[in-house]
């Protein structure tokens, strides 16, 4: 689980539920009617410009955005180290049934245990990563989808009440149910575009880009093995994908 987003939106609701709950009435802020044109509006708009594929496994895609199961970046790399020693030891078929916990990883050593070529295995392996960040864009379009459209949802709910409430200037009784129509869409549509869908769209996309350097590390690790470069050699590329800290500090350990 990803806290930073889940407190991070858990943080963002509670402030914007307690602004409301220390006012003189919670219940002035919720409207059928606004919610109706928001919500309504946004799912109609962002269905209207992804297919109905695209638009369901969105829900899918986003949760990558609550977990963090990327594999640790340091025991990939003492993964792939001690791979390479077998590898270099006793050949590439030692490798064959060995556990392995990420699932690129698995793919790519059970390609080069088969006698896959590098060439087919770099370019299978670069389709996959290739297929994932096209997932990942399509998902992240989505949301920033929700993000455009609800704003405009809500300046059109504003638009709406701003109509019914000048058409109806002489019955006292109608200008406030028409006034919290028009005030409440613009503020739905801001809380959905600004507390959940645009950061939810740029943290989707920072999971893609981490889960794509991984993948990478894991393309050059395999690269360095089927060609029988030495393990130590091997540690050493695969340690520039560590922040600087921590290779300074691997240094000092050896």
């Amino acid at each position: 689980m990803d806290l930073a987003t889940l407190l991070g939106l858990v943080a963002g609701l509670g402030v914007m539920i307690g602004a409301i709950l220390v006012g003189p009435s919670a219940g002035m802020f919720v409207n059928p009617p606004s919610l109706i044109i928001v919500f309504g509006g946004t799912f109609a708009a962002v269905m209207m410009k992804f297919s109905m594929g695209q638009f369901f496994s969105a829900i899918k895609i986003t949760l990558k955005t609550f977990t963090n199961k990327l594999s640790d970046t340091e025991k990939l790399i003492e993964e792939l180290e001690e791979m390479a020693s077998i590898a270099r030891k006793d050949g590439l078929l030692a490798l064959e049934g060995r556990e392995i916990t990420d699932p690129f990883l698995a793919k790519g050593i059970s390609m080069m245990v088969d006698g896959h070529s590098p060439e087919m295995i770099s370019s299978v392996l670069k389709k996959d990563v290739d297929q994932m960040a096209q997932r990942h864009q399509v998902g992240s379009d989505i949301l920033r989808g929700f993000g455009d459209f609800a704003p405009a949802m809500g300046m059109i709910g504003t638009l709406i009440g701003l109509v019914q409430m000048l058409a109806n200037m002489e019955d006292p009784k109608s200008i406030g149910p028409a006034m919290a129509v028009a005030l409440l869409t613009t503020l739905y549509g801001a809380m959905i575009a600004n507390l959940v869908a645009l950061p939810l769209s740029d943290k989707l996309q920072l999971r893609s880009e981490e889960e794509k350097r991984i993948k990478s590390l894991v393309l050059d690790g395999l690269s360095s093995i089927q060609a029988g470069h030495n393990p130590r050699v091997i540690q050493e590329l695969l340690s520039t994908y560590l922040p600087p800290s921590k290779r300074k500090k691997d240094e000092d350990e050896e």
